[in-house]
This record gives structure tokens, C-alpha cells and sequence, in this order.
């Protein structure tokens, strides 16, 4: 018989419940802690394996009789914009994202309940309190940052930073071989703009920078509509039972 070493993992499973993306079926999850000095390496291997983070926990799907939901990542060198994604960076190209440490502030929480009380007002997270919240963004073992996004002022070329009130925020885990849009909100009234999908390409950006390879989306699943935005974003890669699979 082998043994597990000392530091090893412990997974647990959730009791079933509605799933929040398809009528009529139940989720699962299976999760484990991110805490210590073991945390950052777990994140990045859990990560590729399909995982996703929230505060200290590590969770994925794991329903009996459903694999809808699909961990997916993009592919930053051979990504191509479409027409649609370029008219939406251009009518954004006044704003500018800065990357600030993991640290919960009023701002943040005001948009923050503007977007749930617009887009999710009957969501898991529409209760959230401010310190809920500070949990939210502070609480992580891994590194970890928030990308503020304003519009760009008279001194950004020099400062790198946008000037005036928030417009849109996300939480972003640093990887090992890319960049992983935690959870993003952004004002519910500029909705003109398409910030969700702005984000995602300034995310992409951002990883060439770096020189990761990719960025992390989360699970798209498919008949999901609040999901569907997710394939649009291509070449991608697909996690399924043999592993990543290349689509686009």
C-alpha cells in the first residue's frame, strides 16, 4: 500500500444542489483548501486540471450524470480578434486597467452592488456585505491581483493609470502558464461598451506581455446563454476526459 505524502491534497464533496446554469439538473463539487506555503504551486496544477478558485478553495464540477460544464482557456499567441471584438476595443480605447494589490475598497463594493443589483439581483452572491466582499477579493494564499479599469486622464502616459470613478474590476490569478479571470464586474449602465468582453481581450494582452500562454475563463457550458460569450473567444482549448483539446 502507498502513502499519500504528509502535505498531499484533501478533496471533498459538496451535497447536490440546483445548478445554476441548466434547468432542471443538480451540481456537485468537488473541493479542497489553498492555504500555506503549498498553496501557489496546488493553484497552478489544479488550475490546468480543470479547477477554479474562490478565496481559499479549489473546487470542480463533479456531477454523476452531467460533463456540461467545460474548463476553458484561450489561446494568447494564436488568439485573432473578430470584427466585433475590434469595434469593441476601439469604443473602449479610452480606458486603462491598473493592476493594484488584492485589497477590497469602498469603490470596488459600490460597483460592485451596482452590477449585482442590474445583472444578478436573484444570484447566489446578491446578499453579499462588505465584508463578504472584502473576503471575496483579500482572502487568498496565492497571488493574486485586482485590475481597476478608469479612463485614461491627461497624466496616464505617464502614470499608467486612468483617472475618476471605477468602470470596471477584476480578480486575477497569476499563473504559472497564464492569467485566470477570477470573478470581473463592471457598470451595469455602460452597457454600450461590452466591458465583460473588453476585460477578456485586455486580459489577453496582458498574458503576451508577460509571455503566458493563457488565459483562463472559467467553465462554459453549452445551452448555458449566460455562458455562451465564452466560445467566442478563439483558438481555444477545451479540458475533457483526454485532456486539452484544441478548438477553432
Amino acid at each position: 500500500m502507498t502513502r499519500e505524502p504528509r502535505d498531499a491534497p484533501q478533496f471533498y464533496l459538496t451535497a447536490p444542489s440546483a445548478c445554476p446554469y441548466l434547468t432542471g439538473k443538480e451540481e456537485r463539487k468537488v473541493f479542497t483548501h489553498l492555504v500555506g506555503r503549498r498553496a501557489t504551486g496546488l493553484n497552478d496544477t489544479l488550475t490546468e486540471s480543470g479547477f477554479r478558485r474562490s478565496q481559499t478553495i479549489a473546487y470542480r464540477p463533479a456531477c454523476e450524470n452531467c460533463r456540461a460544464c467545460v474548463s476553458v482557456r484561450v489561446l494568447v499567441d494564436d488568439f485573432k480578434r473578430s470584427r466585433n471584438m475590434q469595434r469593441v476595443a476601439e469604443r473602449n480605447d479610452d480606458l486603462i486597467g491598473n493592476a493594484v494589490p488584492a485589497h477590497a475598497t469602498s469603490d470596488q463594493y459600490a460597483l460592485f452592488r451596482s452590477y449585482l443589483d442590474a445583472r444578478h439581483h436573484d444570484g447566489g452572491m446578491a446578499d453579499m456585505s462588505m465584508l463578504d466582499f472584502t473576503m471575496m477579493i483579500e482572502d487568498s494564499h496565492v497571488q493574486t491581483r485586482v485590475i481597476e479599469y478608469r479612463r485614461r486622464g491627461v497624466d496616464s502616459f505617464i502614470t499608467g493609470r486612468g483617472e475618476g470613478p471605477l468602470v470596471a474590476v477584476c480578480l486575477t490569478d497569476i499563473l504559472a502558464d497564464g492569467l485566470s479571470m477570477v470573478y470581473s464586474f463592471y457598470d451595469p449602465d455602460m452597457v454600450d461598451r461590452s466591458l465583460g468582453t473588453w476585460m477578456i481581450l485586455d486580459h489577453i494582452e496582458r498574458a503576451k506581455r508577460l509571455g503566458l500562454p493563457h488565459v483562463y475563463l472559467g467553465y462554459w457550458v453549452e445551452g448555458s446563454r449566460k455562458m455562451a460569450y465564452k466560445a467566442r473567444f478563439l483558438p481555444q482549448e477545451r479540458l475533457h476526459m483526454g485532456g486539452w483539446d484544441r478548438v477553432g
